[in-house]
């Protein structure tokens, strides 16, 4: 494997170009740490990111300085993949050069929100080695001093900027949140979100900005492998507990037009990482809607979802809701029900995206990233024809959280080796330069901010791609 190579995507094939030396001028450092988790720099080595199984080195062009509020990582019962300056080639260095005693770890960056990873951190697995946490592992090295990242931004909004948050303010808003809704279930089961698991949405809601979370569902119809709150993985364990009981409307609306009459240009989230999927209590998320619609048509009301039940889809949209975010690992139905181990079928979920399209609604895909799956070919033109055949108006650029090396076994029992990364980069830039009408970043837009794609009439790709 070279890493001076450049993927160009073309319809019908792909082609490598070898770059010039000058590319390569600026190498990262390589950035390691010991048993006890103390990170330095490795002399003579640079650093290097995985694409599915191909190795890259981080450079000038593919990484920057880390983001505000990311978390270093030190990987247990791994060895670091690097690059040799002095043999020009990737090795597996499982201790200190230096210190010939020292067993050394790779270390990966979990990425602020709104900072999608390009490259995974590279690393050779132990035999005995356990899965990792369901994080992301995005590559880190060392330039100029700082620490740098592959991640591209693709969104600049301070929704989750932590700076923005302090505890007082929290609980300040809080105290007045109980004060005014003392028998509201949902208020206290915010506060454990916000307080307890640091959720940026809970803690948003009660510092009356942006957008708040309408958790209601304690139950799923798929069975994810990165489900951060119920996991029948022995060798996985989720982030936090599922919401434990089902909200009434009244409590969904006074939630809803609390936040409404405090936050201009608001977003209601249905669908979060603390309950199953909003679609299996649509019975109490109808009514709330109505009673909410009832009072007012400000606030955007959005349902994060599988998109699995296109008919009650269809009811909600009628009650008034705005705006959906479809999470997807992948457009290749193979590989959708390798992840998500559904109850339902993947074309439920395509009806859903035609539902949404006939009632001309706002919709996301929340776009689960794996760098070396998500920008090869044939997930590309998957996601080419979603894109046109159902006028998608944003893609929502999130990490996929899950062991990269386990995730790629899930998927293909190994390394696929015919599989060429076209780079993250270059995808989320070829999909702006030839959808102009498609959207990127991180948050769920309010309604209005971008013209929907609904009735935009758009020839972007020819008959090839059918």
């Amino acid at each position: 494997m070279i890493c001076q190579n450049l993927v160009v995507f073309c319809l019908n094939k792909i082609e490598i170009f070898s770059l010039k030396d000058k590319y390569m001028k600026y190498l990262a450092s390589a950035v390691v740490a010991n048993e006890k988790g103390e990170i330095f720099e490795l002399e003579g080595y640079c650093a290097a990111g995985m694409a599915g199984n191909d190795l890259y080195c981080l450079n000038e062009n593919n990484s920057i300085k880390i983001p505000d509020y990311s978390e270093l990582m030190f990987l247990p019962d791994r060895a670091p993949i690097l690059y040799n300056k002095r043999t020009k080639n990737y090795e597996i260095v499982k201790f200190n050069p230096f210190n010939e005693n020292e067993k050394i770890f790779p270390v990966a960056a979990f990425n602020s929100p709104g900072y999608v990873i390009t490259l995974n951190s590279a690393f050779d697995e132990n035999k005995e080695a356990k899965p990792l946490p369901l994080f992301s592992y995005g590559a880190v090295g060392g330039f100029k001093d700082d620490y740098v990242s592959a991640v591209y931004q693709v969104d600049k909004e301070d929704r989750q900027d932590l700076s923005l948050m302090p505890l007082e303010k929290v609980e300040e808003g809080l105290k007045e949140k109980i004060k005014r809704y003392p028998n509201n279930r949902l208020v206290y089961h915010l506060k454990k979100c916000a307080l307890e698991w640091g959720c940026p949405a809970a803690k948003n809601f009660f510092l009356k900005r942006y957008e708040a979370p309408l958790p209601t569902s304690r139950v799923c119809n798929a069975n994810c492998l990165g489900c951060i709150s119920l996991q029948n993985q022995d060798f996985i364990s989720s982030c936090q507990n599922r919401i434990n009981f089902t909200p009434s409307p009244e409590e969904i609306a006074q939630i809803a037009l609390s936040h409404i009459e405090n936050v201009e240009n608001c977003v209601l989230s249905f669908g979060q990482g603390c309950e199953g999927d909003p679609l299996l209590a649509w019975d109490v998320i109808l009514p709330a809607i109505e009673i909410i619609r009832s009072k007012t048509d400000k606030g955007t009301l959005n349902m994060n979802t599988n998109g699995s039940l296109p008919e009650i889809m269809e009811r909600l949209f009628n009650a008034g809701l705005d705006s959906i975010r479809v999470s997807v690992n992948s457009f290749q139905k193979k590989y959708y029900l390798k992840y998500f181990r559904p109850k339902y079928e993947f074309e439920d979920v395509l009806q859903t995206l035609e539902k949404a399209r006939e009632k001309n609604k706002f919709v996301s895909v929340n776009y689960l990233n794996m760098p070396g799956f998500t920008d090869t070919e044939p997930e590309m033109k998957e996601l080419f024809k979603i894109i046109e055949n159902y006028k998608i108006d944003f893609i929502q650029w999130r990490n996929l959280n899950y062991d990269p090396k386990l995730y790629f076994t899930q998927m293909f029992d190994g390394f696929p080796q015919d599989l060429i990364p076209f780079g993250i980069i270059n995808l989320i830039e070829y999909l702006k330069n030839n959808y102009q009408n498609l959207h990127h970043g991180y948050f769920n837009p309010p309604k209005g901010k971008y013209k929907s794609n609904k009735t935009c009439a758009r020839e972007v790709f020819d008959d090839k791609l059918n």
